[in-house]
């Protein structure tokens, strides 16, 4: 599905009786134009009929964060209390927006469970996920909190050294508002959540959804809100540093890794990912546990690089891909995302995923 069909499949699920010249106006496109999308719409099955029924296509939900995103990238190694020469940049992110946008780029139809400001950062998050296909149109808009604002510094080399973010809008992704998103959350094949949610919120998801729950832990600082809800987790997605929070296993090496894998699937975690930097990835299910290295990239900006990941292993479970072959595809889109200076790298798609997979 193109960027331009997902939006007017979202005005039609906004109002199924809408017409084509609405949709026309509502896109600034011509009649014609809308006519062809929507006739594409109806070939690839998403809508038939009279009033254009809707038919649920496969679909992935994310729930999470959307924040603006302000970067500086130092041209020299970094002094500490001192002003540094280099680069800032300014984009829109959050973890839940940056899964969702990675999903996007793979070609995934993603709706997205967030809360963001009524304000002029706002309005631009929302336009700009309309221009990326993401579907913003379930998300809950308020003048009660301001959009998140999250501040990173990173070093010559593009690894991160510190951030600092505003999230407090993020407590709006309460239980009674994901309760009246239930039918899209059920009907969805698969709901990937950061931890930026409050953690009543999580609980609730784990509770109430039927399909898999995949959970970016996202920090030590958030990942203690998982911690009873472990046994409700499919996929899980920790660094070493909250995977040995959640376990008590200090991470050193991969054999400590495999330990601490082992450690969450006893704790009754389906499926495990952690993701070690430079050191790969330790995947385990089951009897199963595999420890793969780094895919090989040209290193610019890792700030993204977990989100990218995140993305990938959905997208890689909805293609029925095996652990193994997951984990390759987390690694592969991680090390495109990282060539970019860009916390999502545009390069991203299937395509290229598949290509570095095959290359490795």
């Amino acid at each position: 599905m193109t960027q331009r069909e997902r939006q007017v499949l979202q005005l039609i699920e906004k109002n199924p009786l809408i017409s084509q010249q609405e949709i026309a106006d509502a896109l600034g496109i011509t009649r014609s134009s809308a006519a062809v999308h929507i006739s594409n719409l109806s070939r690839k099955g998403l809508i038939a009929g009279r009033g254009y029924v809707l038919r649920s296509g496969s679909y992935a939900v994310v729930v999470g964060g959307v924040n603006v995103d302000i970067g500086g990238r130092s041209f020299e190694p970094l002094v500490a209390a001192d002003s540094n020469p280099g680069r800032v940049t300014m984009s829109f992110g959050g973890v839940g927006r940056n899964i969702a946008h990675n999903l996007s780029l793979l070609g995934t139809d993603v709706r997205l469970l967030t809360a963001y400001g009524d304000d002029a950062y706002g309005a631009q998050v929302a336009a700009s996920c309309s221009e990326l296909g993401i579907d913003l149109s379930h998300a809950l808009r308020t003048s009660e909190a301001p959009t998140s604002t999250y501040v990173y510094l990173a070093d010559n080399l593009g690894e991160m050294a510190l951030a600092v973010s505003d999230m407090s809008v993020c407590e709006r992704i309460t239980p009674a508002y994901l309760a009246s998103q239930l039918p899209l959350l059920q009907n969805a094949q698969v709901v990937v959540a950061d931890t930026n949610a409050p953690k009543e919120s999580l609980e609730f998801l784990a509770q109430n959804c039927n399909v898999p729950l995949f959970v970016d832990p996202v920090s030590t600082a958030k990942a203690e809100k998982i911690r009873d809800i472990l046994p409700k987790i499919h996929t899980l997605k920790p660094n070493a540093l909250e995977a040995a929070l959640l376990t008590g296993v200090e991470i050193h090496n991969t054999e400590d890794a495999k330990k601490a894998a082992k450690k969450l699937l006893s704790m009754g975690v389906h499926r495990v990912f952690i993701s070690m930097g430079s050191s790969g990835v330790c995947a385990a299910r089951g009897e199963e546990c595999v420890v793969l290295p780094p895919v090989q990239g040209n290193r610019i900006n890792t700030t993204g690089c977990g989100d990218a990941f995140m993305a990938a292993l959905t997208w890689a479970y909805l293609e029925g891909m095996d652990l193994e072959h997951t984990a390759l595809a987390g690694l592969a889109a991680g090390s495109i995302a990282m060539e970019s200076s860009e916390t999502i790298n545009p390069a991203l798609c299937a395509a290229a995923v598949k290509k570095r997979m095959e290359q490795r």
